[in-house]
């Protein structure tokens, strides 16, 4: 049956290049099947006339009057005797339950295929078409028309007897009906008409185009799409047709429908059938073509084109010629289009050949892309429709892909696909590794190995660690950073990779995977030693990983000359591993590298490194000194003598200014600026800082007779010495730069300061009045006072029972209280009394009173007491 298919589906050796080119480019969109079993056995001893096709099984008229019932296979089911000639046409009923059979000697049959009573009647004439109501079974009525010289309609009436009536005669042979619903749909010699049963009127004629071919050698095909779209096929012709409502106010003595071709357009080839496919159609085609040793045209291999019709024309969307039996005795009446609506199923009928095309589905879809070695496409589609799929395997698909890669030379193509097609299949991964390995492309599969949950037996990554010891020791390394160390024997690795380095002691590259190799299997010392010897960048990621502080203490050189930066914040944040002292112990010998140390221990923290500051006086002196001065200002553990002598002997002039300074020479330190760095500027900063009116006078002597000390005294010293002092001093004659300058700047400070001290007395003018203002308010205000307040000093309650009686109080601004009989007799000042308690404070608040006399207090809701001055 796969022979049989191949030959139909494909093109043969007389179709022209170009053809075949575009058949090899473009997937096919049916796929075809002989139909065999029990009808090869028919076609052997007769050929086939008519075929109708039903959901459930297919029924077969021959040319020497059988009708054989067959399952979708072709088995042949049942079997009727109808004529001794051929038989036109079979139709069934939508259930299948009854067919009608008509032949050429006239006969007409009309049966239930479980009861054979029905309607049997034999004509004078030909009849060449039948055609069952579609619901015949469930109708009361049991209609079907048949057609041979005139159209003629059949229905049973109450008395179970058969009516006939003529729809349409005077037209020639009726060659083809077609019912559908309530509309029936014929051709005859004319054209094409529809008649619609249930108003009893013919709605169109749509009259044939050529009418130079014979109808009876070159038939009309019809087909409906649904209950209102007929598509008429006549020699190269199609009509698509629209059966549409008639607006009432238009009908008169019109029928209440009409018809629309709503497409029409040639083909190149004449018209053996037709079929819907969505919106699309199926057509089959008759060809002829010329043959090149006589001049007269031969039949061809007929054709099965898939068509989109426009309004005006058509498009191709597939075209297969089909290599039937006896393609070259047949003609154009021989052939019959069949589908069936439940399935996307279409039979090519032909006197000695039954073919079924098919649409292809996602198996034949993968089996084309794999026949033009479309791995890739084939591998995606099976991966989306792996739920579909019968015939294909996602698995053996990617396998395939696999082997065609390595077969055309691209294995990390194909060692790629591995990881996604042998999934977690360890049997297929490890023979793929040896497959790679006697085709000696063992680095190309090795990045793609499995190493998560899957893994491979040891030997396996060993093996290829091995290979690419021997010729790449830089994918050796990449294979060692990147693999973890449990995958493979790392003892056997490192044993391999020793004896490499007996033969390159000094390769770096094989040195740091061994670093690595001693790292995994947690010799951390050896690494380390390693990774020091050749200076790598992670000897400080490996001593924080892996806590080797201990192991480094006799290091601290090694680690030092490596990276100073590096090195010495690694052992300040680790001090409580690696104690101050013992570095300083192991540096003791390269100060430049001690140097280095202390001075960021003491940027951190001033007090840590103090007992060897003075040690440091004589290291920032050698190695650092624009770091010695702020050294100098920071410390406060330095000893001041030792860093003077320091200084005194390098002869470094701002440092021992600083330090004689800072000892209380101050005129030692003015001296050193003055007459070594001669610098006004830096001297009058220095006077400044001191602020010693001594200094000044120093400052102003020394300066005396240098006219350029002049003018910066001139010009700094306005704001801190009075100026005349020093004007006073200048000898008359001497030549100042810029004198006029200075003397313009002196006067402009001194109206500067003049101004700022009237605002500032205008500023505490106003404040003070303002304080005063509000003293005097706070002051006045009364003093609330009641049943629970006391006298301070009797104890007593303030305020007499009898509120009647007059009585006088004395309250204080510091708001203690007192009875006028309890307080002392007035100072030496008379009438001017003071709060006892406050007094023994020395006179704190309270140095004003208020004197309530004869005071009448009228108890209110509040309560409240004013004080009357």
């Amino acid at each position: 049956m796969a022979e049989v298919e191949e030959q139909v589906s494909h093109p043969s050796e007389e179709t022209t290049d170009e053809s075949e080119e575009e058949d090899s480019e473009e997937e096919p969109k049916l796929k075809y099947e002989r139909l065999s079993n029990g009808m090869t056995e028919i076609l052997q001893n007769d050929a086939a006339s008519c075929m109708t096709v039903h959901d459930k099984f297919l029924a077969l008229g021959t040319h020497f009057g059988k009708v054989f019932l067959l399952d979708i296979q072709g088995n042949i089911t049942q079997k009727f005797e109808i004529s001794s000639v051929k038989i036109n046409q079979i139709s069934l009923d939508e259930s299948g339950e009854h067919v009608g059979i008509c032949s050429e000697d006239g006969k007409v049959q009309v049966f239930g295929l479980y009861t054979r009573e029905g309607f049997h009647e034999n004509f004078d004439c030909p009849i060449k078409v039948v055609a069952l109501h579609p619901q015949f079974t469930r109708s009361n009525y049991k209609q079907f028309v048949t057609g041979g010289n005139k159209l003629l309609l059949y229905e049973r009436n109450w008395l179970n007897r058969w009516k006939t009536s003529v729809l349409h005669e005077g037209e020639g042979t009726i060659t083809n009906i077609k019912w559908r619903a309530n509309l029936i749909a014929w051709a005859n010699n004319v054209g094409v008409k529809i008649y619609d049963i249930s108003t009893k009127q013919r709605i169109t004629n749509v009259l044939r185009d050529n009418v130079s071919l014979r109808p009876d050698m070159y038939p009309c095909s019809l087909c409906w799409k649904d209950n209102t779209t007929l598509i008429v096929g006549w020699g190269s012709s199609i009509k698509i047709c629209a059966v549409k409502e008639r607006n009432p106010t238009e009908m008169r003595d019109l029928p209440s429908r009409y018809v629309e071709i709503v497409s029409a357009f040639e083909t190149e080839f004449f018209i053996c059938g037709l079929a819907p496919l969505a919106d699309q159609l199926v057509t089959l085609f008759f060809v002829k073509e010329n043959s090149d040793q006589m001049d007269e045209e031969l039949c061809a291999r007929p054709r099965l084109d898939i068509i989109q019709p426009l309004p005006e024309s058509c498009e191709e969307i597939s075209s297969d010629a089909l290599t039937v039996r006896n393609f070259q005795d047949n003609e154009c009446r021989d052939y019959r289009l069949e589908h069936s609506e439940g399935e996307s199923l279409f039979y090519i009928i032909s006197p000695k050949d039954i073919v079924v095309a098919k649409e292809r589905d996602q198996d034949d879809h993968i089996d084309w892309l794999v026949q033009k070695k479309k791995y890739e496409e084939a591998l995606m589609a099976a991966e989306i429709s792996f739920k579909n799929i019968k015939r294909h395997d996602v698995q053996k698909i990617g396998m395939d892909y696999i082997n065609h890669l390595v077969d055309t030379g691209d294995y990390d193509s194909a060692a790629r696909k591995c990881q996604k097609v042998l999934g977690k299949n360890m049997e297929l991964w490890e023979n793929e590794v040896y497959r790679f390995k006697t085709i000696g492309q063992l680095k190309a599969i090795s990045q793609y190995l499995p190493r998560g949950d899957l893994r491979l037996r040891p030997a396996i990554y060993e093996m290829i660690l091995h290979e690419f010891l021997k010729t790449d020791y830089e994918g050796f390394a990449t294979l060692i950073r990147e693999w973890p160390g449990d995958l493979y024997n790392n003892m056997a690795i490192v044993q391999a990779v020793t004896d490499h380095l007996k033969r390159d002691p000094t390769n770096s590259t094989l040195l740091t995977t061994l670093a690595e190799l001693y790292t995994y299997d947690q010799r951390y010392d050896r690494a380390l030693e390693i990774y020091l010897r050749l200076r790598h960048k992670d000897v400080y990621q490996l001593i924080h990983k892996h806590d080797l502080f201990s192991s480094i203490e006799d290091k601290i050189v090694l680690l030092m000359d490596f990276d100073k930066e590096k090195a010495v914040d690694m052992l300040l944040d680790n001090e409580d591993k690696i104690s101050i002292d013992k570095v300083v112990e192991e540096l003791a010998d390269r100060p430049e590298l001690l140097h280095v140390y202390l001075h960021k221990l003491f940027k951190r923290d001033h007090h840590k490194g103090q007992k060897y500051h003075e040690r440091q006086i004589g290291l920032y002196a050698e190695y650092d000194r624009p770091n010695l001065l702020p050294f100098l200002r920071d410390s406060t553990h330095c000893p001041l003598e030792k860093a003077l002598e320091i200084c005194q002997q390098r002869n470094f002039v701002e440092e021992t200014v600083f330090l004689l300074s800072r000892m209380g020479n101050c005129r030692r330190a003015l001296q050193m600026i003055m007459e070594e760095l001669a610098d006004v500027d830096k001297a009058i900063e220095f006077a400044k800082d001191q602020d010693d009116a001594e200094l000044w006078d120093d400052l102003i002597s020394y300066s005396i007779d240098k006219p350029p000390f002049i003018t910066g005294l001139l010009n700094n010293i306005g704001t801190h010495v009075d100026p005349i002092l020093l004007i006073r001093r200048i000898k008359e004659g001497m030549e100042i730069p810029n004198l006029r300058d200075s003397l313009v700047k002196i006067l402009h400070d001194y109206n500067l300061q003049i101004l700022l001290r009237e605002g500032c007395k205008k500023i505490l003018v106003a404040d003070s009045l303002s304080l005063l203002q509000k003293m005097h308010r706070t002051q006045m205000r009364g003093v609330r006072v009641d049943e629970e307040n006391i006298c301070e000093s009797c104890h007593t309650t303030i305020l007499p029972s009898d509120m009647a009686k007059t009585f006088n109080v004395v309250v204080f601004h510091c708001r203690h209280m007192f009875h006028k009989e309890c307080l002392p007799s007035s100072g030496t000042i008379p009438g001017l009394q003071f709060c006892n308690i406050c007094s023994a404070k020395r006179r704190g608040p309270g140095s004003g009173i208020l004197e309530m006399k004869n005071l009448f207090i009228a108890i209110a809701n509040q309560k409240e007491l004013r004080a009357d001055p």
